[in-house]
Parts: C-alpha cells; sequence; structure tokens
C-alpha cells in the first residue's frame, strides 16, 4: 500500500487576516509606464530645493523675459619675454657690474673661488653677445694677482692666474698686481716670468701694484734668511723680467705694510728697477707715501713690534707651506 502524502498547509500571508486582501487588477500596466519619468517627481523637487540646487525650467522662457547670458571667456594673450639686448649698451654695462657684486677686488687663485667667483660667470654661456660684454666687464674692473699668495696647493702650482687666462681675457684687464713677501725664504718655482703667463698679451694694462708685505733685510729676519739680500735680489729680478714683458706700461704703484721702509734694501733695489726701465713711480694709499717724504728712522724704530707680528705672521705662512 502507497504511502500517503502529505495535505500541503495554504501559506498564510503576514497581513492580519482582519485587513481586507486587495484585488488584483484586470487591466495591463503600458509599455511607456516601465520607463524613469522625465519629468522629476515632488519629492525629487524639494530635495533639490533644500540641497539648493535650481533646476533650468524645461519650457522656453516667455516672450520678452531676459535670459542670462555666460560672458564670453577672455582670450588669453601671451606675454612676450623680456628682451635684455635690446636696452642700451650703457645699461648693460651697469647691471654686469651689479651682477659681479661680493667678488673681491683683487682676484687670486683661491679654493673658494668656485663658491664667489665661478658661479657669477655662469653668465657668460647665455649668448655670445653677453659672453663678451660680461666678460671685458669683469676682467677690466678687477685687479688679477699674478702669482698666487693663498697657503695651500694653488701657493705651489706651475700654472698662475694669468696662464689659465685665453688670450681675449688676457686683452681685456687693466691692473695688476705683484705682492712681493709670501715665500720669502724660499720663493715657488712657478714664480717665473715666462711666455705661458701672458704678460704680452696684458696689452690694456694701466696700472700694475707692486706691494711689499715684509722686507727680510730688516734686523728682525736675522737668523732666519736663507741668505743675506737671497729675497731682495729675487723680488728685484722678478720685478725686472715683468717689466720687460710689458713695454706698453708706464708707470708703477709701490705700496706696503706699515713696517716697511722706504729706505731699506728690498723697497730701494725695487725704485732702482722701475726708475732703469724708465717708469713713472706712483704711491699707493696703504702706506701713505709720497714722493717728496722723508723716512723718519726714529718713527720707524716704534714700529717694532709691528714688525715682530709681521714676522710671526711670515713664520705661520711658512709653516702651512
Amino acid at each position: 500500500m502507497a504511502p500517503r502524502r502529505p495535505q500541503r498547509r495554504a501559506i498564510r500571508t503576514a497581513v492580519d487576516p482582519a485587513l481586507p486582501t486587495p484585488d488584483q487588477s484586470t487591466e495591463t500596466t503600458p509599455v511607456s509606464s516601465a520607463f524613469p519619468s522625465a519629468y522629476p517627481s515632488e519629492a525629487e523637487n524639494e530635495s533639490d530645493a533644500e540641497e539648493g540646487i535650481l533646476s533650468a525650467p524645461m519650457t522656453p522662457p516667455a516672450t520678452g523675459a531676459v535670459v542670462p547670458q555666460t560672458p564670453p571667456k577672455k582670450r588669453r594673450i601671451p606675454e612676450k619675454p623680456f628682451r635684455f639686448l635690446d636696452l642700451p649698451s650703457e645699461l648693460r654695462v651697469e647691471i654686469y657690474a651689479l651682477h659681479f657684486e661680493g667678488i673681491d677686488q683683487v682676484v687670486d687663485l683661491d679654493s673658494d673661488n668656485y663658491k664667489r667667483v665661478h658661479k657669477k660667470l655662469a653668465i657668460f654661456r647665455t649668448c655670445r653677445t653677453i659672453y663678451h660684454e660680461a666678460s671685458h666687464v669683469f676682467y677690466s674692473t678687477h685687479t688679477f694677482r699674478i702669482f698666487p699668495t693663498q697657503p695651500g696647493r694653488f701657493f705651489k702650482t706651475k700654472k698662475p692666474l694669468l696662464a689659465r687666462l685665453n688670450t681675449n681675457q688676457r686683452r681685456s684687464i687693466t691692473s695688476l698686481e705683484l705682492r712681493l713677501g709670501p715665500g720669502w725664504n724660499r720663493p715657488p718655482r712657478g714664480w717665473v716670468v715666462n711666455a705661458a703667463l701672458g704678460l704680452s698679451e696684458c696689452v690694456n694694462v694701466r696700472q700694475l701694484t707692486v706691494f711689499v708685505e715684509c722686507d727680510p733685510s730688516d734686523s728682525v729676519f736675522k737668523g732666519f734668511r736663507k741668505a743675506d739680500g737671497f729675497y731682495e735680489t729675487f723680488s728685484r729680478n722678478l720685478l725686472d723680467d715683468v717689466l720687460a714683458e710689458m713695454p706698453f706700461l708706464d708707470r708703477v704703484h709701490f705700496d706696503a705694510w706699515s713696517s716697511v721702509k722706504k729706505t731699506g734694501a728690498m723697497m730701494t733695489g725695487l725704485l732702482e728697477v722701475a726708475r732703469a726701465r724708465g717708469r713713472k713711480i706712483c704711491w699707493g694709499p696703504e702706506r701713505g707715501w709720497s714722493e717728496d717724504e722723508e723716512e723718519d728712522e726714529g718713527g720707524q724704530r716704534d714700529q717694532h713690534e709691528q714688525t715682530m707680528a709681521q714676522l710671526q705672521a711670515a713664520m705661520a705662512f711658512l709653516g702651512t707651506t
């Protein structure tokens, strides 16, 4: 005998049986109602109004109504770059001079040149015209030291500053300085006047300053000198070689520290060389010498302490080299 199937119980809705059951509509839903309406509902309008969103009207404005128009965008006109070379040459020269401010008046071989000088010279790479103008301003407004005096590797170099410049740069130089005193007991081998130095190409030099830092003939140097008259002779020969390479130079400016005597062996020999070469002698502002000045030997003796200080500085310099 087959088992009896359990009778299915009618599924009761969760609706309260006391409420009437809705009748199913016999009318079919139109196809158009299956798509969303293109008009916003009242709930959407209220929501947009609360959020501050104003929707554009779907119907055209009435006749005579003013329609707000969006202002046209201004066309951007490209700015033309400033043409530096359009300035007068006088103004360009002034700008070059301002650009080179911060560089020492006397330029020497120094390890700090990369920070103070090299970055300023980057203007030479702009173009050919600016290179010629700016380089002429730089080399004609600064004094260049013939032989390096800064302690370190440059002091003993065989290639001084002038030898590192090209012909055009040397021709722009108007002022040179020969400093005597460093290495008075053993001058560097690089202090030699030759063709590689390029003095003969410095045709526009109008001022040569010979600055004497110390006079080894003074008695305070006794016992430290390599030989009597050694550095004085070396200095005279060096100045004579410099003047021989520069026949176009008509005058020499002499200056010194306060401990140097005009009547000492050092200055006497240098003045004789300048006069023998037919050069006019001028005096620098540091020492304050004049043509008619007579040395006061008594006053010079009072400067013994200053001389000793200069000697100590020379000894410290000699120790670093």
